[in-house]
């Protein structure tokens, strides 16, 4: 169905009068009369009766204006949802609770007329696929993975360097320390079972581990933070590694100790990534925000891997 001869259907019902109709529309009346003419025809019925006064509509034209009507409301919404600057920006974190989601969170708060959706994807490939087909407008991410360049149409900036903590439950025996080195942790099982192979992360702490002597076990299924604090809090051979920014709860019969790590401080690069040509507008204030809002990079006494370092 011609959305111009609906339209021109539901300027005629209103003004009453084809004449009115095609000057509000700004064309010919003998145009209004053939877009009548042909929706009447598609619809095998009689929408208007001429009268003295104008057009009146039939029982059929009373019967179709209600959808009509819709039918133009429908096709706006449909235009606007990709008119630029007016659909929702889609962003990309890793996670509910990490600090990719309170730097968003950050943004909301700063400008609450922009529309978000937000939501999760598991790994790179599908966060830079999703970036260049148009269905995410932004990911955040730790880049580059060595071996895997970003294409030449995605574009990044460092946002936040995120330090690590350990957290450990309270019959460990670290659990009393106020600050401990990369160093003293040689030794201790951090247990991660949340490390996927071939993923960002898992590049990161590869790296962390080999130059620091460290031993990281992802052996078990991941069932989620709360197990993880649960299985922490309980035993005392295992402690585990805690971005300072990422937001989580436990109840207080956990006894669970957040402590920061020192000489150096491994630090989690955190990266926004959009394809350079997207031309929302929103966007642009994100970027600037982030900019505005982020700490130092490369600070003295922390620690990323070289090939974060190099972005």
């Amino acid at each position: 169905m011609d959305l111009e001869t609906v339209r021109t259907f539901v300027a005629a019902a209103d003004a009453g009068q084809f004449q009115e109709a095609a000057a509000e529309l700004e064309v010919t009346q003998q145009a209004v009369s053939k877009r009548i003419a042909t929706l009447e025809r598609n619809l095998a019925v009689r929408l208007f009766t001429r009268t003295p006064r104008g057009a009146e509509l039939t029982i059929d034209g009373q019967a179709f204006l209600p959808h009509a009507r819709e039918l133009l409301r429908v096709a706006e919404r449909a235009v606007a949802s990709v008119r630029t600057g007016r659909r929702p920006l889609r962003i990309d974190v890793l996670a509910s609770r990490s600090a990719q989601s309170g730097l968003m969170r950050g943004f909301h708060r700063a400008h609450p007329e922009i529309e978000l959706d937000v939501l999760m994807l598991f790994d790179i490939e599908t966060a830079v696929a999703a970036i260049r087909s148009g269905a995410i407008d932004a990911s955040f991410r730790a880049v580059s993975v060595p071996g895997r360049p970003l294409p030449e149409d995605v574009e990044s900036a460092r946002v936040l360097d995120e330090p690590l903590q350990l957290l450990t439950g309270p019959a460990h025996a670290l659990a009393g320390a106020r600050s401990v080195t990369l160093d003293q942790l040689a030794g201790h099982r951090i247990w991660m079972p949340g490390i996927v192979p071939g993923t960002e992360w898992a590049a990161y702490y590869d790296d962390l581990t080999a130059e620091f002597g460290l031993t990281i076990e992802a052996t078990g299924p991941n069932f989620g933070s709360d197990a993880l604090l649960d299985t922490i809090a309980d035993t005392p051979a295992l402690a585990t590694f805690m971005g300072e920014h990422t937001r989580l709860v436990w109840p207080a019969d956990h006894g669970l100790r957040r402590i920061p790590i020192t000489d150096p401080t491994p630090v989690y690069p955190h990266s926004l990534l959009w394809h350079r040509d997207n031309p929302n507008p929103a966007l642009a204030v994100l970027r600037a925000h982030l900019a505005t809002a982020a700490a130092g990079h490369g600070a003295a006494g922390t620690w990323i891997p070289r090939w974060a370092a190099a972005r």
